[in-house]
C-alpha cells in the first residue's frame, strides 16, 4: 500500500505542474507572438515481480509478466509553434511572419535573441527596436524626416522623403530558423535563446530558399493559445488530480484498517 501513496502523490504533483502550465498559457492568451506550451508526462520505474518472457516451464514462457509501476512525472512542456491568427493594425512597423522563422533581436549584452512578436517601433535615433527598446538585427535606421515606410514581403525596408518621389532603401530584415525550434530556451518578454538542442540559427531573407516565411506589413501575430482547449485541459488535469487524491485517501483508510487490527 505504501507504493499506492507514493504513486498517487507523484500523479498529484504532475497534475499540479500541468495546471501551472495551463495557467501560464491562459495568462498569455492576449500576448503578441506568444506560443503555448503543452505538458508531457512519463511513467516512472517499474518493479518487476515476474519478468515478461521468463521461462514458465520447459516448453512455455510467461506471456505478460507482473510489473508494478511507481507513478509518473512531467517529462517536458514542449512549445507549440503553430501559427497564431493575424490582427490588422495598419501600423507600418507592425510585422507578421507568414510561415517559419523568427525576428532577430540584439540584447544589451550583444547576444542575439529570437522572437515571433513583430510589434516594432523607432527609438530617438530612428533605429527599429522591439517593445523593450532592443535593436532589430541587422540594424535598420529610418531618417526622422521619412514620410512613408514600406516593408516588402522579402524584408526590404524602404521609405520616401519630403520632395522626393523615389523611395530609398534602409536595409533588409533577416529572419532566422532552427532545426529544432522546440529546443529553444524561453527567457521572457517573448524572446527565445538558442541551445544545443535547438541547434544554430539558420539566417536568411524572408521567402528565400531556406524555407523561411514572408513578411506582412501592418499586422501582428496573436497568441496561438486556444482558450477552449486550455479549459478542457484544465478540467482533465483537475479530474486526474482529484482521482489521485482519492487513491491517497483510499490507501490511508486501508492503513487505518490495518492499524486497528487487534489480536
Amino acid at each position: 500500500m505504501i507504493k499506492a501513496l507514493y504513486s498517487a502523490g507523484s500523479g498529484m504533483t504532475a497534475q499540479q505542474m500541468a495546471i501551472d502550465n495551463i495557467a501560464n498559457n491562459l495568462a498569455n492568451a492576449s500576448t503578441t507572438g506568444f506560443k503555448a506550451r503543452r505538458t508531457q508526462f512519463q511513467d516512472l520505474l517499474y518493479q518487476s515481480y515476474l519478468q515478461p518472457g521468463n521461462s514458465a516451464g520447459s516448453q512455455t514462457i510467461v506471456p505478460s509478466g507482473l510489473q508494478l509501476g511507481l507513478g509518473t512525472r512531467p517529462s517536458a512542456n514542449s512549445i507549440v509553434f503553430t501559427q497564431g491568427s493575424f490582427t490588422q493594425t495598419d501600423n507600418p512597423l507592425d510585422l507578421v511572419i507568414q510561415g517559419k522563422g523568427f525576428f532577430q533581436i540584439q540584447l544589451p549584452s550583444g547576444q542575439i535573441a529570437y522572437t515571433r512578436a513583430g510589434d516594432f517601433q523607432l527609438d530617438k535615433n530612428g533605429n527599429v527596436v522591439d517593445a523593450n527598446g532592443n535593436l532589430l538585427s541587422p540594424q535598420i535606421t529610418i531618417p526622422a524626416q521619412a514620410q512613408s515606410i514600406t516593408i516588402a514581403a522579402d524584408g526590404t525596408v524602404s521609405y520616401t522623403q519630403p520632395g522626393q518621389t523615389a523611395s530609398q532603401t534602409a536595409g533588409q530584415i533577416q529572419l532566422a530558423n532552427f532545426a529544432n525550434p522546440g529546443g529553444l530556451n524561453s527567457v521572457g518578454n517573448g524572446l527565445f535563446e538558442p541551445t544545443d538542442a535547438s541547434g544554430d540559427a539558420i539566417v536568411g531573407a524572408p521567402g528565400g530558399t531556406d524555407g523561411l516565411g514572408t513578411l506582412q506589413q501592418g499586422y501582428l501575430e496573436s497568441s496561438n493559445v486556444s482558450v477552449v482547449e486550455e479549459f478542457i485541459n484544465m478540467i482533465t488535469s483537475q479530474r486526474a488530480y482529484e482521482s489521485a487524491s482519492k487513491v491517497v485517501k483510499a490507501a490511508d483508510e486501508m492503513y487505518q484498517q490495518v492499524n486497528n487490527i487487534t489480536q
